[in-house]
């Protein structure tokens, strides 16, 4: 099955790309429309899988489970992060102890014959099989699952260094290489494994990294680090870049001028012709630390690309698509590089990380980050207002954002910029919304008001379905109602 015929055995139309008013209905009808909630397997295993989904049900009008299957990192599993308030469900306890993550849902061994990466099945739980113990419920209630997995690991999983990217500095790194045969069969693998042995609707993957050039100037809401920790610099990717004509030597030269740069503007010690001029300079004599910027961005478009691939190959039913990164929303390098014509041919859905709560504190801290690199000539205000201008937000000031959040305004301008992107392709819009994502002590946080006003605000703009994030361990029931309250507003209108 093609594309076309998948498209048309799922009744989608195209989405339309004009009013501002509510129009989802335009692009899939509101009984088809993916009400989504990202839950790990510990809050079935805390509260019951029955009453997990009465609550899913009931208040947030859901639909469409994405269930945690696989992953290393505390975003999407676990219970509440620790020094994070509790929600009012669940565990009162942190599993700080005891969280370790991989994969929630039993392995089997014959699609990992071609990867050194075999044995990751999650300790936490004991036989805890969340699909093989939540899946039957969910088809009772008519509740569609898609297996959710990110690209998240830990070093101390055996075997694990085989499939490491290679930092700068010559040192392994945690995140694992889309161009190392190993990761890449392993992916596959995962991806074949859940498609022929479970009754799912379908997965999604998420890979919250970018190049090296973005990662050495920092421009991204999360720490900067060493500049000499950018990755990927692997065998792997240097056979590749020589295949495109790119000089690794050259490009290992260029990105080393650039950390003597960023280091140079972390010490405030300003380059005699400024900050954004020099690094212009650098860009032009080294224009293979752009090549390699792209060679990374590409080795991930090939990766979604191979998932999708391998799924319509088992199942073509399947519904597959991608998790897009924050970063997306702050940094204009890297939206430039999410380009969805690009995307949207191996993509059943995307899920834009949209999430205004939390987005004011992230933009601030990218505005720090980048207020000692690229824009160190700039005043902090002055280079959050520019990112407004060229990123077409309306939002407050530098002072007020962590406190107050981004705004329903936000939501809006960016789901109908996707979804006017993605008009004419196949491609569903479900954007991530932010329910009670934790947030620094004093900076904004969730209300029910706040989260009914953004799920509204996407629907206004296109979106096709709402994905109420970044896991359910986390939500107040108040704010997840809040949810709900919208969608049924926006059913009934």
């Amino acid at each position: 099955m093609d594309r076309r015929e998948f498209m048309q055995s799922a009744t989608l139309a195209t989405v339309a790309a004009t009013s501002p008013l509510l129009n989802a209905a335009d692009a899939v009808t509101k009984s088809q429309a993916a009400i989504g909630i990202q839950v790990g397997a510990v809050s079935f295993v805390d509260e019951g899988v029955e009453q997990v989904l009465d609550i899913f049900q009931r208040d947030a009008e859901v639909n469409t489970l994405f269930i945690a299957t696989f992953t290393y990192g505390r975003g999407i599993a676990g219970r509440q992060v620790p020094g994070q308030p509790l929600p009012d469900h669940g565990k009162q306890l942190y599993d700080t102890d005891t969280f370790h993550g991989g994969s929630y849902t039993r392995v089997d061994p014959q699609y990992f014959r071609n990867t050194a990466f075999k044995d990751f099945r999650a300790p936490d739980l004991g036989d805890f099989d969340v699909l093989q113990e939540v899946l039957p419920s969910a088809r009772k209630r008519g509740m569609k699952t898609i297996c959710w997995f990110e690209d998240v690991f830990r070093n101390d999983i055996p075997n694990i260094a085989q499939l490491q990217e290679k930092q700068l500095s010559g040192e392994n790194a945690t995140t694992l290489c889309f161009n190392n045969p190993n990761y890449r069969n392993w992916l596959l693998g995962i991806a074949e494994d859940w498609s022929r042995n479970h009754d799912i609707d379908g997965i999604m993957w998420g890979s919250e990294r970018q190049g090296a050039f973005s990662n050495m100037l920092g421009a991204h809401a999360g720490s900067p680090g060493s500049p000499m920790r950018v990755t990927c610099f692997c065998q792997y990717c240097e056979a590749k870049a020589k295949v495109r004509g790119v000089n690794p030597d050259r490009a290992r030269e260029g990105f080393a001028e650039l950390a003597r740069f960023v280091e140079a503007g972390r010490n405030k010690q300003r380059p005699v012709d400024g900050y954004y001029v020099t690094l212009w300079r650098l860009m032009l004599r080294y224009p293979e630390m752009l090549a390699w910027e792209m060679l990374w961005t590409d080795s991930l478009r090939e990766t979604y690309a191979a998932i999708y691939a391998k799924v319509k190959e088992v199942k073509p039913s399947l519904q597959v698509g991608w998790h897009i990164w924050h970063t997306n929303s702050f940094n204009p390098i890297y939206r430039a590089e999410q380009d969805l014509s690009a995307i949207a041919p191996h993509s059943d859905f995307l899920k834009i990380v949209i999430y205004n709560n939390c987005g004011g504190e992230r933009m601030a801290n990218y505005v720090e980050n980048m207020g000692h690199t690229m824009y160190a000539d700039l005043p902090p205000q002055e280079i959050l207002d520019f990112h407004y201008r060229v990123l077409d937000y309306r939002e407050k000031n530098l002072a007020e954002i962590p406190t107050a959040g981004l705004s329903s305004d936000y939501v809006f301008r960016e789901t109908k910029r996707v979804h006017d992107g993605l008009s004419g392709t196949k491609t569903l819009l479900w954007p991530g919304i932010d329910i009670d994502i934790p947030t620094s002590q004093g900076h904004s946080r969730c209300t029910p008001q706040g989260v009914n006003d953004a799920v509204l605000a996407a629907f206004r703009g296109g979106a096709d379905g709402v994905l109420l994030s970044r896991k359910y361990s986390e939500m107040r029931l108040a704010n997840l109602k809040g949810a709900g309250d919208a969608v049924r507003t926006w059913k009934s209108s």
